[in-house]
């Protein structure tokens, strides 16, 4: 019998290793398209201490707080209050901070003096974070670990364990989406590119087109009446579910975002759309990862 992954394989778009980017760092993106801003980036951490307690931390990126972040624990991603109530902002470049949350002593230690940035505020090299939970190394950020003596402050202690659950981005501006994504730790980190356009020069229909790595993979015609959809995808082995809502930039213009999502599933997930809040949830039960991106459309 044949497992059930290789049954929806076979009926799944598969984006093989290649397609996979070359040399430039920079996402595909067609010419003469702008863009729209990264707004902001929260990233969703599970980490697991010595003595096997779990935390999550949840590190907001943003544009709000210039070269600086938020950092929000919590032992319990279904409490989406305690990351807001046990939440501190980071606002100079380099510095320490300690407080008490979930009955622990945090720690944390950060230097983006000499950070570079790419196309949002989540720095991309020339930086680190680190997290300490009871004096225990729990997460660690970043390129430059050496620069913290990292190795010497954790001789003969493990290096944290910790795994990325999902990554969520806020954009503005065009309907034109860049982004990169690694959807499991062995794969290949995949440029992203989502584009919503007008079918033709004068046609009031619009359509979606999704690409991995330069690779069309998703298409949908006259978007205005398929505003929410799925289809499947293989990549690095793994089914994903991309979902797409767009209702509000046709029917609710103020606010007026759209949700798109990739979410890595076993061949017994059901492919429903998720809430961001249950998006968490289900992450903290199941493991995998998911990206999620909030667009607002400022033009057309």
């Amino acid at each position: 019998m044949r497992s059930i992954t290789t049954c929806y394989s076979e009926h799944s778009i598969k984006v093989s290793n290649s397609y996979c980017s070359g040399p430039s760092g920079q996402p595909y993106l067609s010419p003469g398209l702008i863009p729209s801003v990264q707004n902001s980036v929260t990233c969703l951490y599970k980490v697991k201490l010595s003595a096997e307690k779990h935390f999550f931390i949840k590190i907001t990126w943003c544009d709000s707080v210039g070269q600086g972040f938020s950092i929000g624990i919590g032992e319990d991603t279904r409490s989406l209050s305690k990351f807001s109530r046990n939440s501190r902002q980071f606002k100079k470049v380099k510095g320490t901070k300690a407080f008490e949350c979930c009955d622990s002593r945090i720690e944390v230690l950060w230097d983006l003096s000499q950070a570079t940035f790419d196309i949002g505020p989540e720095p991309v090299n020339g930086y680190y974070v680190t997290v300490w939970v009871d004096s225990e190394l729990s997460l660690i950020l970043g390129d430059m670990e050496e620069e913290l003596d990292v190795r010497k402050s954790t001789s003969g202690v493990q290096l944290p364990k910790f795994s990325l659950l999902s990554r969520s981005e806020h954009f503005s501006g065009n309907a034109l989406y860049s982004t990169k994504a690694q959807f499991c730790d062995a794969g290949t980190c995949h440029d992203i590119v989502i584009k919503c356009v007008r079918e033709d020069t004068g046609s009031k229909d619009s359509e979606l087109s999704v690409t991995i790595d330069k690779k069309n993979v998703i298409h949908v015609k006259r978007l205005q009446w398929n505003f929410r959809g799925n289809q499947t995808i293989f990549v690095d082995g793994l089914l994903v579910d991309m979902m797409w809502d767009v209702h509000d930039w046709f029917f609710n213009p103020s606010p007026g975002y759209a949700v798109f999502m990739f979410r890595t599933r076993s061949g017994l997930d059901s492919r429903l759309w998720l809430e961001e809040k249950m998006l968490e949830q289900k992450e903290q039960e199941k493991g995998g990862f998911s990206l999620l991106i909030c667009a607002r459309k400022t033009s057309d």
